[in-house]
C-alpha cells in the first residue's frame, strides 16, 4: 500500500524493493493497489500498475487523487520504460481518500479491465462523462477498443465498459465461460457479486441492497427496470474485497469456483458459480486477519493476503495427510 513492488522467487522475496516506481498517495484506502503481468510477459516483459495518483497539492486546498493505470517493464532491479495507460481529466481528480476500485485483469482476447470506485461520490457512478464508479477496458497499450459500448455516445468517456458500481475491488475472468465475475464493495449490507457485461448498469446508488453506514437508507429502491441485479449479495455485508477464480491441480473438487475475501469478516469464502448464477457458498478460513485479495497460484495452491497478521499466506494440499494445510 505504501508504494513497494517486491519480488519473490521460490518462496522467498528478493533484497528490497523494485526502484523507481511510481509516487502513491498512500492516504485512506489510496496507494499502489494492484499488479498485473501482461498474458505475453514472456515475450514483452509488461507489467501493470494501478495506484492513486496524486496531482501537486495546491496552496490551502488537501491534495486530490485519483486512479491512475500504468504499464512499465522491470530491469536490473528497476522499473523502466513506463506508459501511462489510463489518467483521469485534472477536474476528475478529488480531495477524497476512498473508493479506488484498483483491480487488473486480461481476457483471452487480450482486453484489460480496469475498475475505479465512485471515490466517495455516489452520484458520479451514473455519469458517464467521469471515470468514478465504472468497470473500464482497453487494449494493454491503452488504446480504445472499437466494440466498447460507449464509444459512439457524446461526452461518454470511451474506456467505460459498465457503470453503476460503487466500487469493484475484485474482478476475474471466468477460464470456461469468459464471465467477467466482479466483488462490489457496498454500503452496510450491500455487498454484491456481479457479472460485468458491457454497457450494462449495475445501479449505484440509484438502486442497492445496503443502507449508509449511519442507518439512512441510501435509495428506496431495491430494483429498476434497466438497472441490473447482483448475481449475490451480503447482508449484513462481510466487506467482500479481493477475489479470483480457481483453476488449479491441487483442490480439484473447486475447480471453476471463485475464491472471495471478506474484510470485515476476516474470511476466506469458497463461491460455486454455474454460468451467470450462484449457487453455494463455504467459508473455508476464517479469523485469520483482514482477508484483502487471493491468487490461485501455477503451483495451484491458493495465495491469500491480510493486513493483520500481515502475511501472505500460502493454503496447499498435504497428499500424504489429505487435509487442507496453512503453511
Amino acid at each position: 500500500k505504501a508504494g513497494q513492488l517486491l519480488i519473490a522467487r521460490n518462496g522467498k522475496l528478493e533484497a528490497g524493493p523494485v526502484k523507481g516506481t511510481p509516487e502513491v498517495v498512500s492516504e485512506g484506502q489510496g496507494g499502489l493497489m494492484d499488479v498485473a503481468v501482461d498474458p505475453k510477459f514472456s515475450e514483452n516483459g509488461w507489467i501493470y500498475l494501478s495506484f492513486s495518483h496524486g496531482l501537486p497539492a495546491e496552496d490551502g486546498k488537501p491534495q486530490r487523487a485519483m486512479t491512475k493505470i500504468v504499464r512499465g517493464k522491470i530491469e536490473k532491479g528497476r522499473w523502466t520504460n513506463e506508459e501511462t495507460l489510463f489518467a483521469a481529466s485534472p477536474d476528475h481528480y478529488v480531495p477524497s481518500r476512498v473508493h479506488y476500485g484498483c483491480r487488473i485483469v486480461f481476457d483471452e482476447a487480450g482486453h484489460l479491465y480496469f475498475s475505479i470506485g465512485e471515490r466517495g461520490m455516489q452520484e458520479n457512478a451514473q455519469d458517464l462523462s467521469r471515470p468514478n464508479g465504472k468497470v473500464h477496458r482497453i487494449w494493454p497499450d491503452g488504446s480504445i477498443p472499437e466494440d466498447n459500448p460507449f464509444v459512439k455516445t457524446p461526452g461518454a468517456l470511451p474506456s467505460i465498459y459498465s457503470y453503476g458500481n460503487r466500487n469493484p475491488q475484485g474482478l476475474a475472468i471466468h477460464p470456461v465461460t469468459g464471465y467477467l465475475w466482479e466483488t462490489e464493495h457496498g454500503p452496510m449490507g450491500g455487498d454484491e457479486i456481479n457479472v460485468i457485461e458491457s454497457g450494462k448498469n449495475y445501479g449505484w446508488p440509484v438502486i442497492t441492497w445496503g443502507r449508509n453506514y449511519n442507518g439512512a437508507p441510501v435509495s428506496a429502491l431495491t430494483e429498476k427496470d434497466g438497472l441490473e441485479q447482483p448475481a449475490s449479495f451480503w447482508r449484513p455485508s462481510i466487506g467482500v474485497c479481493g477475489m479470483d477464480i480457481y483453476n488449479g491441480e491441487q483442490f480439484p473438487v473447486w475447480r471453476g469456483a471463485l475464491l472471495v475475501t471478506a474484510l470485515r469478516n476476516e474470511e476466506l469464502r469458497i463461491v460455486r458459480v454455474a454460468g451467470e448464477h450462484v449457487q453455494h457458498q463455504e467459508i473455508i478460513l476464517k479469523n485469520m486477519g483482514r482477508a484483502r485479495d487471493v491468487v490461485a497460484g501455477p503451483d495451484g495452491a491458493i495465495y491469500l493476503v491480510t493486513n493483520g497478521p500481515g502475511a501472505i499466506m500460502k493454503l496447499s494440499y498435504i497428499k500424504e495427510r489429505a487435509y487442507k494445510a496453512l503453511e
